[in-house]
């Protein structure tokens, strides 16, 4: 049996530009499509409004996703795009507006509560302020950290590392402490790769098998008479041991005194009567004449 839903199956997204660009009237800026989807640029300060109108005249009740986007050239260089589901028309838009870091952007967490969240989100990556938001802190990096890491101009190399100090209970910034010896930093790009040639790169043009190793003398291998000796002079030189072995030394005295074995008995040696015990003999024959006398006994009576 078919089951029948009132949403659509396919969002039908002819004539909805201009019911939707009609009904934001002097909210919008520019309507277009992208990637079979309606974007629409709204006025920052009416963000609030528009995003009203879409949602209690229009059906768009979900507010999906909050994003930011970075374009360091323009003057405001923000761009805040709200993402929006409507369940009785399966359809999705997306309205946006623009910011600078010092033009705050109205919060709509007054139409939807999850906004706070996403709002945050947008503040700790970008530094986009929320006009309204009452609790606009940072939600995915620390508390202390400095910066927003999805900006382009955001460094992604520096001499400072920042991590958790137990002691302090807080994350602490420090010199950046690099394991390997002689390291440098490197302020390349890292998508265009270093003009130079990093050491042990030269040993790739030589191929092993034109060259190979041969030990076929003992300077080859660094042995000799005279590594032997000064290898023999160097092996224990200073120890203890070596220092006393001039000294004769006697023997240390017993410590407990045991008495010698006795001899073995008898002629035989070695065979199986002298190391192995003897065998009992059988009761066989002892027990036969008690037998005959309690038969005997009992016949009498």
């Amino acid at each position: 049996m078919a089951t029948l839903h009132s949403a659509p199956r396919f969002t039908q997204i002819d004539g909805l530009a201009s019911t939707l660009s009609g009904a934001l009237g002097e909210h919008l800026v520019e309507t277009r499509e992208e990637h079979g989807e309606l974007l629409f640029t709204v006025r920052r300060g009416s963000v609030e409004d528009a995003l009203r109108i879409l949602r209690d005249n229009h059906g768009y009740q979900q507010l999906m996703e909050i994003a930011g986007v970075d374009y360091p050239s323009r003057a405001e260089r923000f761009e805040v795009v709200y993402m929006l589901l409507s369940l009785t028309k399966n359809s999705r838009i997306m309205v946006k507006c623009t910011a600078s870091e010092d033009t705050p952007v109205p919060t709509v967490t007054t139409l939807w509560p999850n906004a706070g969240w996403l709002e945050r989100e947008v503040f700790d990556m970008y530094g986009v302020l929320f006009d309204g938001n009452t609790d606009l802190r940072r939600i995915l990096t620390d508390y202390g950290f400095e910066g927003h890491p999805f900006r382009k101009d955001f460094p992604l190399t520096g001499y400072v590392e920042l991590r958790y100090s137990e002691d302090e209970k807080r994350v602490v910034y420090e010199p950046v402490e690099l394991a390997q010896d002689l390291r440098q930093f490197d302020f390349m790009s890292p998508w265009e790769g270093a003009d130079y040639v990093l050491p042990g790169d030269e040993k790739a043009n030589t191929s092993p098998v034109d060259d190979p190793k041969v030990t076929e003398k003992p300077s080859d291998t660094g042995a000799g008479k005279d590594t032997d000796k000064k290898a023999s002079a160097k092996v224990s030189a200073g120890a203890p041991a070596e220092e006393d072995a001039g000294e004769d030394v006697p023997a240390p005295a017993p410590t407990e005194d045991q008495p010698d074995r006795a001899k073995r008995k008898g002629k035989a040696k070695d065979t199986s009567t002298a190391t192995e015990p003897a065998k009992k003999k059988s009761t066989a024959k002892k027990a036969a004449p008690k037998r005959k006398a309690q038969v005997k006994k009992k016949d009498d009576q």
